[in-house]
């Protein structure tokens, strides 16, 4: 967009350029980015709004928020949420590549042995539990609540109602924790299959006792996050699984050498419970910062601590199932061979980079921002801000699946195949990649979706769907694990995770009065699913051509890979411009805007 004629509609004194992404409007200053305050004519704001929103309508609505008494469809903190969006994303995107460099690191360690099959069962059971009871789920029925209280200005009661939910936490969860480190060398061999000798039950036992300590670290850290979400601070929360991610990969490097043989595993379940503590840590500084100070309160009869408990029961099933379909996964590959987990896992790993980067960035950061417009039951706002946003989700996810499906193998050889991880190993874990990502897109829409019925507190939706999306998986998963192993396993996920979307679409659109921006959406899903094939085309054969010339060696599979993606990614620009998708228009003013400075 041109800077607007400055005898017209803006002051030159106050003059900034402008760019949407999606509804997410940045002023871009001298300093970066900052919100806009410029003096409007308000006989033309629409004018000037349009071509920086999604269109006609929404720039009415907000040019009435100006000059009449209709209020604003889309939150007035925009500019904010476009920063934070990509605050989140680069931290996130820094913490998945942390990730898989511990995850590339560890399988040259243990490839996909049994050992690292066991450790990896030994993780997914407490990991469970904390999506059960803490975290995640915590933090999701908790910022609604936390949220609606400051909107009223009802500061004190928040910090009750936090201060009173902490000391639940520590007094549930640390009970929980101290039973099951008790009672885990009897309870882990129920989650093994025929394939686990006694040697490896005993070592899933003893991991599991070292890790569980997570359960209750991560649900303090999931209220503490919740209370920096609902300040629209979200640069620790996106940080601190950096660190944690680093904290591990000292003790996997450096703390094998207290142990031997596949006792070594030990060294990284350490360092998993230090890099917990680590990153509950790094949320203290930041709340004093805020202001928020902590009560000697525990009062139960508080209605808000019952709503919040209320509200998390149905978020815990929900999101408990969503996190049971990554133990059915182990569990079933335990059933297939001592080395389909771990290589479940892996592939599971390179899966959430694109997914972590951007649906969890910004289901994460329009959380607050969509309980914000349900708080006030703006219901046309709402359908906005989750139907720009979920089309975002789905321009960046699209052509992320299509690549990860035709380059399955290659990806896989080069962030994988080093040391004790061999070929067969490979092998393995590129058959489980390509399937899973078919699911990627429909898996980032669902996190935002969820999140919308979250933020209108009717966590009940999702939860049904989440139990029907189980059965589905299971009954999927149990049909054709046994004639095709490992993709038969993931096969069931990718069913499960694209009826999870229908679904829960199909039931916000009856909530939002029968309209959810469907056929704009479809529309647009088209379109960029045309330039991914496009894009996977193009990536299939530079990488082709690139490997015949350069050969295999780890260098010159870097080169062939990112020349994959870099064109690949050039072309599907390219084509979703030229097929007209809006949000890509969208991105292409922001990019554009920068280049200009």
């Amino acid at each position: 967009m041109q800077r607007a004629a400055l005898d017209r509609l803006v002051d030159g004194r106050d003059e900034l350029p402008e760019v949407g992404v999606g509804p997410l409007l940045v002023a871009l200053g001298d300093g970066g980015l900052e919100p806009a305050e410029v003096r409007l004519d308000r006989r033309r704001v629409a004018a000037v709004l349009e071509p920086l929103t999604l269109g006609p309508r929404v720039a009415l609505d907000l040019g009435s928020d100006v000059g009449h008494a209709k209020p604003c469809n889309i939150p007035r903190a925009l500019p904010r949420i476009a920063r934070n969006t990509v605050i989140f994303s680069v931290a996130t995107g820094l913490s998945r590549i942390a990730g898989l460099a511990r995850e590339i690191v560890a399988s040259s360690y243990f490839a996909t042995s049994g050992p690292f099959s066991a450790f990896t069962l030994a993780f997914q059971v407490p990991n469970l539990l904390r999506s059960l009871f803490a975290d995640a789920a915590l933090s999701a029925a908790f910022v609604p609540v936390f949220t609606e209280l400051l909107e009223k200005r009802r500061r004190r009661e928040a910090f009750r109602l936090a201060s009173t939910l902490l000391f639940l936490i520590l007094g549930v969860l640390g009970s929980l924790t101290v039973i099951f480190m008790i009672a885990a060398p009897a309870v882990m061999p129920l989650f093994t299959g025929d394939e686990f000798t006694e040697r490896l039950d005993e070592l899933t036992g003893g991991l599991t006792q070292v890790m569980f300590p997570i359960v209750v670290l991560l649900g303090v850290n999931g209220l503490l996050v919740g209370i920096l979400n609902a300040y629209d601070h979200f640069t620790i929360p996106a940080l601190s699984p950096v660190v944690w991610n680093l904290v591990i990969l000292g003790f996997l490097v450096f703390g094998r050498a207290w142990f031997e043989g596949d006792e070594e595993l030990y060294a990284y379940a350490i360092g998993v419970v230090a890099g917990t503590v680590v990153q509950l840590l790094m949320a203290i500084p930041v709340l004093r910062r805020l202001g928020f100070r902590l009560e000697w309160s525990f009062d139960l009869r508080d209605p808000r601590v019952k709503r919040v408990l209320v509200l998390m029961l149905p978020v815990t099933i929900g999101l408990g199932l969503i996190n049971f379909n990554l133990i059915i996964n182990s569990v079933l590959g335990s059933l297939v061979s001592e080395q389909a987990p771990r290589a479940i896992d892996a592939a599971f790993r390179i899966y959430m980079l694109p997914q972590g980067i951007f649906s969890v960035a910004i289901a994460t950061v329009l959380f607050p921002a969509l309980s914000r417009l349900a708080a006030r039951a703006d219901r046309d706002g709402l359908r906005a801000l989750n139907a720009t946003g979920t089309r975002q989700i789905f321009l960046m996810l699209i052509p992320a699946a299509a690549f990860t499906l035709v380059l399955a193998e290659p990806i896989t050889r080069l962030v994988y195949e080093h040391g004790d991880f061999g070929p067969a190993d490979t092998d393995r874990v590129a058959s489980a990649l390509f399937w899973f990502s078919f699911s990627l897109p429909f898996s980032g829409a669902n996190l935002l979706l969820t999140r919308t019925f979250f933020s209108l507190q009717q966590p009940w939706t999702p939860t049904r769907i989440a139990v029907a999306s189980l059965l589905v998986n299971i009954v999927v998963s149990v049909a054709l694990y046994a004639p095709f192993g490992i993709p038969g396993i993931v096969l069931g996920t990718v069913v499960s995770t694209a009826a999870t979307t229908g679904l829960q679409a199909w039931a916000l659109r009856r909530e939002l009065a029968g309209r959810l921006e469907a056929g704009r959406t479809a529309v647009a899903v088209a379109r960029m699913t045309l330039a991914a094939a496009a894009l996977g085309a193009v990536a299939w054969i530079v990488h082709r051509g690139l490997e015949e010339a350069l050969g295999t060696s780890v260098a010159a599979q870097a080169v062939a890979v990112g020349a994959a993606l870099t064109a690949g990614v050039a072309v599907y620009a390219a084509a979703v411009l030229a097929l007209r998708v809006e949000e890509a228009r969208y991105v292409q003013g922001l990019v554009l805007r920068r280049l200009r400075r």
